[in-house]
């Protein structure tokens, strides 16, 4: 069974690097076709897909935000990374790791001060 656990800073300061660890259990995040996905929900507005990190290692990023963000990954830890550039209280949200259609984190809630 794929378990995800999200973990980071709770607060965040404006201008600041917002950095996010999703650790995954029951699979390897290398498994063939396996896709693990970054998605929040900002209060008042739906579900926002902020990118992806393949099998393969490749990347893939949703337009909205993909000037500000970076994914990675470490095989080692098991874990796939989310890194927020330049966060506003805009920003503010719960974040979300997800292997989709099949599992996803209970989430974590991130607030940007000004």
């Amino acid at each position: 069974q794929v378990q995800l656990q999200e973990s980071g800073p709770g607060l965040v300061k404006s201008s600041q690097t917002l950095f996010l660890t999703c650790t995954v259990f029951g699979v390897s995040i290398t498994t063939n076709n396996a896709a693990w996905s970054w998605i929040r929900q900002v209060p008042g507005k739906g579900l926002e897909w902020i990118g992806s990190v393949a099998d393969t290692g490749r990347t893939y990023y949703g337009p909205s935000l993909k000037s500000r963000t970076s994914l990675s990954r470490d095989t080692s830890k098991n874990q796939v990374t989310l890194q927020l550039h330049s966060v506003t209280p805009e920003d503010t949200a719960v974040y979300y790791c997800a292997r989709l259609a099949q599992a996803w984190g209970q989430g974590t809630q991130v607030t940007v001060s000004s």
